[in-house]
Protein backbone atom coordinates (compact mmCIF):
# COMPACT_ATOMS: atom_id res chain seq x y z
CA UNK A 1 0.00 0.00 0.00
CA UNK A 2 1.19 3.50 -1.19
CA UNK A 3 0.94 6.84 1.13
CA UNK A 4 0.47 10.53 0.52
CA UNK A 5 -0.31 13.36 2.09
CA UNK A 6 -3.41 14.45 0.33
CA UNK A 7 -4.86 12.75 -2.45
CA UNK A 8 -7.44 14.53 -5.42
CA UNK A 9 -9.79 12.12 -7.22
CA UNK A 10 -10.47 14.12 -10.11
CA UNK A 11 -8.47 16.49 -12.42
CA UNK A 12 -10.86 18.61 -13.83
CA UNK A 13 -10.99 22.33 -12.65
CA UNK A 14 -12.32 21.96 -8.99
CA UNK A 15 -9.11 19.06 -8.83
CA UNK A 16 -7.15 21.44 -10.11
CA UNK A 17 -8.02 24.45 -8.44
CA UNK A 18 -7.86 22.55 -5.29
CA UNK A 19 -4.68 21.40 -5.98
CA UNK A 20 -3.00 24.41 -6.39
CA UNK A 21 -4.85 25.34 -3.20
CA UNK A 22 -3.26 23.14 -0.85
CA UNK A 23 0.03 23.15 -2.63
CA UNK A 24 0.10 26.95 -1.68
CA UNK A 25 -0.83 26.28 1.78
CA UNK A 26 2.19 23.95 2.53
CA UNK A 27 1.02 20.70 1.50
CA UNK A 28 4.29 19.15 -0.43
CA UNK A 29 2.93 15.09 -1.18
CA UNK A 30 -0.21 15.56 -3.28
CA UNK A 31 -1.28 13.23 -6.37
CA UNK A 32 -4.00 14.31 -8.43
CA UNK A 33 -6.19 11.24 -9.93
CA UNK A 34 -7.43 11.56 -12.86
CA UNK A 35 -9.69 8.84 -15.09
CA UNK A 36 -9.26 10.62 -18.42
CA UNK A 37 -6.13 10.75 -20.65
CA UNK A 38 -5.17 14.65 -19.91
CA UNK A 39 -6.18 16.97 -17.49
CA UNK A 40 -8.99 19.73 -17.53
CA UNK A 41 -12.14 17.49 -17.23
CA UNK A 42 -15.15 18.61 -19.24
CA UNK A 43 -13.69 21.52 -19.89
CA UNK A 44 -11.34 20.26 -22.37
CA UNK A 45 -15.08 20.01 -25.02
CA UNK A 46 -16.07 23.73 -23.62
CA UNK A 47 -14.75 25.26 -26.65
CA UNK A 48 -17.16 28.78 -26.44
CA UNK A 49 -15.91 31.68 -24.68
CA UNK A 50 -17.27 32.74 -20.97
CA UNK A 51 -15.19 31.48 -18.77
CA UNK A 52 -12.58 33.08 -16.40
CA UNK A 53 -14.48 36.48 -16.05
CA UNK A 54 -14.25 36.23 -12.00
CA UNK A 55 -10.88 34.83 -12.13
CA UNK A 56 -8.98 36.42 -14.85
CA UNK A 57 -10.91 39.29 -15.78
CA UNK A 58 -10.86 37.68 -19.34
CA UNK A 59 -13.14 35.75 -21.66
CA UNK A 60 -11.45 32.69 -22.20
CA UNK A 61 -12.66 29.20 -23.57
CA UNK A 62 -12.91 26.34 -21.38
CA UNK A 63 -9.85 24.70 -22.84
CA UNK A 64 -7.80 28.11 -22.74
CA UNK A 65 -9.09 28.41 -18.94
CA UNK A 66 -8.17 24.89 -18.35
CA UNK A 67 -4.50 25.46 -19.32
CA UNK A 68 -3.53 28.23 -17.44
CA UNK A 69 -4.24 25.34 -14.06
CA UNK A 70 -2.81 22.69 -15.92
CA UNK A 71 0.20 24.89 -16.50
CA UNK A 72 0.26 26.29 -12.91
CA UNK A 73 0.33 22.72 -11.13
CA UNK A 74 3.01 21.49 -13.12
CA UNK A 75 5.15 24.49 -12.58
CA UNK A 76 4.26 23.21 -9.06
CA UNK A 77 5.15 20.01 -9.73
CA UNK A 78 2.61 18.78 -8.24
CA UNK A 79 2.40 14.76 -9.25
CA UNK A 80 -0.57 13.66 -11.52
CA UNK A 81 -1.55 10.22 -12.66
CA UNK A 82 -4.04 10.25 -15.28
CA UNK A 83 -5.94 7.04 -16.95
CA UNK A 84 -6.30 6.16 -13.34
CA UNK A 85 -9.61 5.21 -12.27
CA UNK A 86 -10.50 4.88 -8.42
CA UNK A 87 -12.77 2.06 -7.24
CA UNK A 88 -13.48 2.64 -4.36
CA UNK A 89 -12.93 4.85 -1.26
CA UNK A 90 -13.05 2.99 2.25
CA UNK A 91 -13.98 5.23 5.04
CA UNK A 92 -10.70 5.05 6.62
CA UNK A 93 -10.08 6.95 3.18
CA UNK A 94 -8.04 3.72 1.57
CA UNK A 95 -8.68 4.26 -2.32
CA UNK A 96 -8.55 1.19 -4.75
CA UNK A 97 -6.75 2.47 -8.05
CA UNK A 98 -6.83 0.45 -11.19
CA UNK A 99 -4.06 2.24 -14.18
CA UNK A 100 -3.19 0.33 -17.27
CA UNK A 101 0.16 0.10 -16.47
CA UNK A 102 0.37 -0.13 -12.70
CA UNK A 103 -2.82 -2.37 -12.80
CA UNK A 104 -5.12 -2.45 -9.50
CA UNK A 105 -3.21 -0.88 -6.28
CA UNK A 106 -4.65 0.90 -3.30
CA UNK A 107 -3.32 4.13 -1.60
CA UNK A 108 -3.64 5.71 1.83
CA UNK A 109 -3.75 9.15 1.67
CA UNK A 110 -3.95 11.31 5.13
CA UNK A 111 -6.93 13.24 3.36
CA UNK A 112 -8.79 13.17 0.62
CA UNK A 113 -11.04 15.69 -2.00
CA UNK A 114 -13.52 14.51 -3.76
CA UNK A 115 -13.35 16.54 -7.35
CA UNK A 116 -15.08 13.82 -9.21
CA UNK A 117 -17.62 16.56 -11.01
CA UNK A 118 -21.03 15.49 -12.17
CA UNK A 119 -23.08 14.21 -15.29
CA UNK A 120 -25.96 14.16 -16.72
CA UNK A 121 -29.24 12.55 -16.22
CA UNK A 122 -30.22 10.24 -19.25
CA UNK A 123 -33.10 9.42 -21.04
CA UNK A 124 -33.84 6.50 -18.81
CA UNK A 125 -34.51 8.53 -15.55
CA UNK A 126 -37.01 10.89 -17.70
CA UNK A 127 -39.47 8.24 -18.30
CA UNK A 128 -40.02 9.22 -21.92
CA UNK A 129 -42.23 6.67 -23.93
CA UNK A 130 -41.21 5.43 -27.31
CA UNK A 131 -38.82 3.26 -29.11
CA UNK A 132 -35.47 3.75 -28.49
CA UNK A 133 -33.97 4.61 -32.40
CA UNK A 134 -30.94 6.29 -33.18
CA UNK A 135 -31.05 9.90 -32.51
CA UNK A 136 -31.68 10.55 -28.89
CA UNK A 137 -28.09 12.25 -27.31
CA UNK A 138 -27.60 14.29 -23.82
CA UNK A 139 -26.26 17.56 -24.84
CA UNK A 140 -23.35 16.80 -23.51
CA UNK A 141 -22.49 13.94 -25.57
CA UNK A 142 -23.54 15.91 -28.31
CA UNK A 143 -20.95 18.39 -27.51
CA UNK A 144 -18.11 16.08 -27.28
CA UNK A 145 -19.04 14.45 -30.89
CA UNK A 146 -19.21 18.35 -32.29
CA UNK A 147 -16.06 19.96 -30.34
CA UNK A 148 -14.20 17.12 -30.27
CA UNK A 149 -15.03 14.24 -33.01
CA UNK A 150 -15.74 16.91 -35.42
CA UNK A 151 -19.08 14.79 -36.41
CA UNK A 152 -22.94 16.27 -36.75
CA UNK A 153 -25.35 14.42 -34.22
CA UNK A 154 -27.72 15.19 -37.02
CA UNK A 155 -29.92 18.20 -39.01
CA UNK A 156 -32.94 18.39 -37.59
CA UNK A 157 -33.03 18.94 -33.96
CA UNK A 158 -35.37 19.37 -30.90
CA UNK A 159 -33.92 19.86 -26.97
CA UNK A 160 -35.52 19.15 -24.01
CA UNK A 161 -34.22 21.07 -21.27
CA UNK A 162 -33.29 24.22 -20.92
CA UNK A 163 -29.96 24.01 -18.73
CA UNK A 164 -26.50 26.16 -19.72
CA UNK A 165 -25.43 23.08 -21.67
CA UNK A 166 -28.51 22.67 -23.74
CA UNK A 167 -28.74 26.02 -24.19
CA UNK A 168 -25.23 26.48 -25.31
CA UNK A 169 -25.68 23.58 -27.58
CA UNK A 170 -28.55 24.72 -29.02
CA UNK A 171 -26.39 28.05 -30.84
CA UNK A 172 -23.18 25.16 -31.52
CA UNK A 173 -25.87 23.36 -33.77
CA UNK A 174 -27.02 26.06 -35.70
CA UNK A 175 -23.70 27.41 -36.07
CA UNK A 176 -23.12 24.04 -37.84
CA UNK A 177 -25.21 24.06 -39.92
CA UNK A 178 -28.40 22.28 -38.49
CA UNK A 179 -31.51 24.04 -37.94
CA UNK A 180 -33.08 23.69 -34.31
CA UNK A 181 -36.59 23.63 -34.33
CA UNK A 182 -37.40 24.60 -30.57
CA UNK A 183 -36.36 24.16 -26.68
CA UNK A 184 -38.81 22.77 -24.96
CA UNK A 185 -38.54 23.22 -21.01
CA UNK A 186 -40.90 21.42 -18.49
CA UNK A 187 -40.92 24.07 -15.86
CA UNK A 188 -42.36 27.57 -16.08
CA UNK A 189 -38.66 28.82 -16.38
CA UNK A 190 -35.21 28.18 -17.47
CA UNK A 191 -32.84 25.94 -15.44
CA UNK A 192 -30.03 28.25 -17.11
CA UNK A 193 -28.02 31.59 -16.89
CA UNK A 194 -29.90 34.42 -18.62
CA UNK A 195 -26.88 35.65 -20.89
CA UNK A 196 -26.94 32.22 -22.17
CA UNK A 197 -30.70 32.28 -23.27
CA UNK A 198 -29.96 35.28 -24.90
CA UNK A 199 -26.66 34.97 -26.34
CA UNK A 200 -27.76 31.30 -27.41
CA UNK A 201 -31.29 31.34 -28.45
CA UNK A 202 -32.96 35.13 -28.67
CA UNK A 203 -29.62 35.94 -30.83
CA UNK A 204 -30.00 33.23 -33.31
CA UNK A 205 -34.43 33.24 -33.03
CA UNK A 206 -35.00 29.98 -31.62
CA UNK A 207 -37.79 29.78 -29.42
CA UNK A 208 -37.93 28.54 -26.30
CA UNK A 209 -41.24 26.50 -24.87
CA UNK A 210 -42.13 26.97 -21.31
CA UNK A 211 -43.98 23.93 -19.06
CA UNK A 212 -43.35 21.77 -21.97
CA UNK A 213 -42.40 18.41 -22.01
CA UNK A 214 -41.95 15.48 -25.06
CA UNK A 215 -44.97 13.18 -24.14
CA UNK A 216 -43.53 10.66 -27.17
CA UNK A 217 -40.67 9.43 -29.26
CA UNK A 218 -41.75 8.32 -33.26
CA UNK A 219 -39.04 6.37 -35.13
CA UNK A 220 -37.61 3.02 -34.51
CA UNK A 221 -34.18 2.72 -36.41
CA UNK A 222 -34.18 6.27 -36.72
CA UNK A 223 -35.86 9.44 -34.96
CA UNK A 224 -37.80 11.08 -36.89
CA UNK A 225 -39.87 13.26 -35.07
CA UNK A 226 -41.27 13.50 -31.56
CA UNK A 227 -44.65 15.16 -30.10
CA UNK A 228 -44.61 17.98 -27.39
CA UNK A 229 -47.33 18.64 -24.54
CA UNK A 230 -47.64 21.55 -22.41
CA UNK A 231 -47.68 20.83 -18.68
CA UNK A 232 -49.69 21.76 -15.46
CA UNK A 233 -48.77 20.41 -12.29
CA UNK A 234 -46.43 18.19 -13.68
CA UNK A 235 -48.81 16.63 -15.99
CA UNK A 236 -49.63 16.95 -19.30
CA UNK A 237 -52.35 18.56 -20.62
CA UNK A 238 -54.64 16.76 -23.14
CA UNK A 239 -55.29 18.26 -26.73
CA UNK A 240 -52.11 20.21 -26.35
CA UNK A 241 -49.90 17.98 -28.18
CA UNK A 242 -48.10 19.18 -31.18
CA UNK A 243 -45.74 16.88 -33.88
CA UNK A 244 -42.16 18.06 -34.89
CA UNK A 245 -40.45 16.19 -37.07
CA UNK A 246 -36.93 16.10 -36.07
CA UNK A 247 -33.63 13.61 -36.47
CA UNK A 248 -32.17 14.23 -33.30
CA UNK A 249 -33.14 14.94 -29.90
CA UNK A 250 -30.93 16.18 -27.45
CA UNK A 251 -31.48 15.73 -23.58
CA UNK A 252 -30.48 18.59 -21.07
CA UNK A 253 -32.27 17.76 -18.13
CA UNK A 254 -30.03 18.53 -15.32
CA UNK A 255 -26.97 16.95 -13.66
CA UNK A 256 -26.25 14.67 -11.33
CA UNK A 257 -22.79 14.87 -8.97
CA UNK A 258 -20.72 11.82 -9.39
CA UNK A 259 -21.08 10.35 -5.75
CA UNK A 260 -20.68 6.65 -5.64
CA UNK A 261 -17.66 6.80 -4.09
CA UNK A 262 -18.68 9.52 -1.26
CA UNK A 263 -21.50 7.00 -0.92
CA UNK A 264 -19.89 3.67 -0.95
CA UNK A 265 -17.24 5.20 1.83
CA UNK A 266 -20.58 6.22 3.68
CA UNK A 267 -20.31 10.06 3.32
CA UNK A 268 -23.34 11.78 4.45
CA UNK A 269 -25.36 12.85 1.32
CA UNK A 270 -27.81 15.77 0.77
CA UNK A 271 -31.00 15.12 -0.76
CA UNK A 272 -31.76 17.87 -2.29
CA UNK A 273 -28.05 18.42 -3.65
CA UNK A 274 -27.22 14.88 -4.34
CA UNK A 275 -23.68 15.82 -3.18
CA UNK A 276 -21.76 15.71 0.61
CA UNK A 277 -23.04 17.46 3.35
CA UNK A 278 -20.23 19.60 4.25
CA UNK A 279 -19.48 22.03 6.67
CA UNK A 280 -17.80 25.78 6.29
CA UNK A 281 -14.26 24.09 5.55
CA UNK A 282 -15.93 21.82 3.25
CA UNK A 283 -15.23 18.57 4.97
CA UNK A 284 -17.62 16.23 4.75
CA UNK A 285 -19.25 13.52 7.90
CA UNK A 286 -15.87 11.83 7.27
CA UNK A 287 -13.05 13.55 9.19
CA UNK A 288 -10.10 14.43 6.32
CA UNK A 289 -12.63 13.87 3.15
CA UNK A 290 -13.40 17.23 1.90
CA UNK A 291 -15.15 18.19 -1.31
CA UNK A 292 -15.69 20.31 -4.37
CA UNK A 293 -17.14 21.90 -7.32
CA UNK A 294 -19.99 19.83 -9.28
CA UNK A 295 -19.41 16.83 -6.97
CA UNK A 296 -20.54 18.78 -4.12
CA UNK A 297 -23.23 20.78 -6.16
CA UNK A 298 -24.27 21.84 -9.41
CA UNK A 299 -22.37 25.05 -10.24
CA UNK A 300 -23.28 27.72 -13.05
CA UNK A 301 -20.25 29.10 -13.55
CA UNK A 302 -16.73 27.48 -13.52
CA UNK A 303 -14.90 30.78 -11.90
CA UNK A 304 -17.13 29.43 -8.33
CA UNK A 305 -16.16 25.59 -8.71
CA UNK A 306 -12.35 26.79 -8.78
CA UNK A 307 -12.60 29.53 -5.55
CA UNK A 308 -14.68 26.53 -3.84
CA UNK A 309 -11.91 23.92 -4.87
CA UNK A 310 -9.09 26.31 -3.90
CA UNK A 311 -10.90 26.58 -0.55
CA UNK A 312 -11.30 23.14 -0.46
CA UNK A 313 -7.24 22.87 -0.69
CA UNK A 314 -6.69 25.34 2.13
CA UNK A 315 -8.86 23.36 4.48
CA UNK A 316 -7.28 20.39 3.60
CA UNK A 317 -3.96 21.61 4.10
CA UNK A 318 -5.24 23.58 7.51
CA UNK A 319 -6.72 19.69 8.61
CA UNK A 320 -3.25 17.95 7.57
CA UNK A 321 -1.28 20.70 9.90
CA UNK A 322 -3.55 20.21 13.19
CA UNK A 323 -4.23 16.86 12.62
CA UNK A 324 -5.11 14.96 16.21
CA UNK A 325 -6.43 18.00 17.48
CA UNK A 326 -10.40 18.10 18.92
CA UNK A 327 -12.62 20.38 17.12
CA UNK A 328 -15.38 22.19 19.33
CA UNK A 329 -19.15 21.35 17.61
CA UNK A 330 -21.28 22.65 14.58
CA UNK A 331 -24.74 24.34 13.79
CA UNK A 332 -26.66 23.62 11.11
CA UNK A 333 -27.91 25.77 8.67
CA UNK A 334 -31.43 25.65 7.10
CA UNK A 335 -33.41 27.31 4.26
CA UNK A 336 -36.25 28.80 5.20
CA UNK A 337 -39.09 30.48 2.42
CA UNK A 338 -37.80 30.76 -0.64
CA UNK A 339 -34.28 28.76 -0.41
CA UNK A 340 -33.64 25.47 -2.02
CA UNK A 341 -30.69 24.58 -0.27
CA UNK A 342 -27.26 26.17 0.88
CA UNK A 343 -23.79 24.81 1.23
CA UNK A 344 -22.65 24.43 3.39
CA UNK A 345 -25.15 22.68 5.41
CA UNK A 346 -22.86 23.55 8.63
CA UNK A 347 -20.82 26.23 9.96
CA UNK A 348 -18.04 25.21 12.70
CA UNK A 349 -18.23 27.26 16.02
CA UNK A 350 -14.69 28.47 15.91
CA UNK A 351 -15.79 30.08 12.58
CA UNK A 352 -17.19 32.97 13.94
CA UNK A 353 -13.72 34.42 13.42
CA UNK A 354 -13.33 33.55 10.08
CA UNK A 355 -15.18 35.47 7.06
CA UNK A 356 -17.92 32.14 6.16
CA UNK A 357 -18.91 31.70 2.64
CA UNK A 358 -22.25 30.57 1.97
CA UNK A 359 -23.86 29.54 -1.56
CA UNK A 360 -27.62 28.90 -2.06
CA UNK A 361 -30.00 28.45 -4.59
CA UNK A 362 -34.07 29.47 -4.64
CA UNK A 363 -36.52 27.49 -5.40
CA UNK A 364 -38.51 29.33 -7.83
CA UNK A 365 -38.28 33.21 -10.25
CA UNK A 366 -38.75 35.88 -7.54
CA UNK A 367 -38.12 39.59 -7.41
CA UNK A 368 -37.59 42.73 -5.25
CA UNK A 369 -37.50 40.35 -2.32
CA UNK A 370 -34.79 40.88 0.52
CA UNK A 371 -32.22 38.05 0.68
CA UNK A 372 -31.76 37.51 4.76
CA UNK A 373 -29.79 35.21 7.21
CA UNK A 374 -31.03 35.10 10.61
CA UNK A 375 -29.09 33.78 13.51
CA UNK A 376 -31.59 32.87 16.00
CA UNK A 377 -33.80 36.17 16.65
CA UNK A 378 -30.86 38.73 14.89
CA UNK A 379 -30.92 39.22 11.46
CA UNK A 380 -27.18 38.93 10.56
CA UNK A 381 -26.93 39.55 6.34
CA UNK A 382 -29.63 40.95 4.37
CA UNK A 383 -29.83 42.20 0.84
CA UNK A 384 -31.96 43.37 -1.17
CA UNK A 385 -32.36 41.48 -4.57
CA UNK A 386 -34.48 42.63 -7.74
CA UNK A 387 -34.58 39.46 -9.34
CA UNK A 388 -33.60 35.82 -8.59
CA UNK A 389 -34.17 32.54 -10.74
CA UNK A 390 -33.15 28.77 -9.47
CA UNK A 391 -30.68 29.01 -12.91
CA UNK A 392 -28.53 31.67 -11.06
CA UNK A 393 -26.94 30.45 -7.82
CA UNK A 394 -26.34 33.09 -5.19
CA UNK A 395 -23.63 33.86 -3.06
CA UNK A 396 -23.56 35.47 0.62
CA UNK A 397 -20.16 36.34 2.38
CA UNK A 398 -20.67 36.85 6.16
CA UNK A 399 -17.98 38.60 7.67
CA UNK A 400 -15.80 36.89 10.53
CA UNK A 401 -16.93 38.32 13.76
CA UNK A 402 -20.73 38.46 12.97
CA UNK A 403 -21.91 36.17 15.93
CA UNK A 404 -19.79 37.29 19.07
CA UNK A 405 -21.37 33.72 20.41
CA UNK A 406 -21.93 30.98 18.29
CA UNK A 407 -22.64 29.04 21.15
CA UNK A 408 -25.91 30.85 21.56
CA UNK A 409 -26.74 30.10 18.71
CA UNK A 410 -28.86 26.97 17.69
CA UNK A 411 -28.70 27.46 13.87
CA UNK A 412 -28.43 29.59 11.19
CA UNK A 413 -31.82 30.43 8.73
CA UNK A 414 -31.65 31.82 5.41
CA UNK A 415 -34.37 32.89 3.70
CA UNK A 416 -36.41 35.07 1.57
CA UNK A 417 -38.59 38.36 2.98
CA UNK A 418 -40.75 41.04 1.40
CA UNK A 419 -39.54 44.26 1.28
Amino acid sequence: MKTCDLAIIGGGPAGLAAAIGARKAGVENILILERDSRLGGILNQCIHSGFGLHTFQEELTGPEYAARFVEEVQQLGIECLCNAMVLDLAADKTLTIIHPERGIFTLHPKAVILAMGCRERPRGALNIPGHRPAGIYTAGTAQYLVNLEGKMPGRECVILGSGDIGLIMARRMTLEGAKVKVVAELMPYSGGLKRNIVQCLEDFDIPLKLSHTVVNIHGKERLTGVTLARVENGVPVPGTEEYIPCDTLLLSCGLIPENELSRGAGVDLSPVTNGPVVNDSLETSIPGVFAAGNVLHVHDLVDYVSQEAEAAGQSAAAYLAQAGQKKAGEIPVRCGSGIRYTVPQKIRLESRIENVTLRLRVDGVYQNKRLSVWAGENRIYSKKRRALAPGEMETIKLPGKTIPDWTSVECLRVELEEI
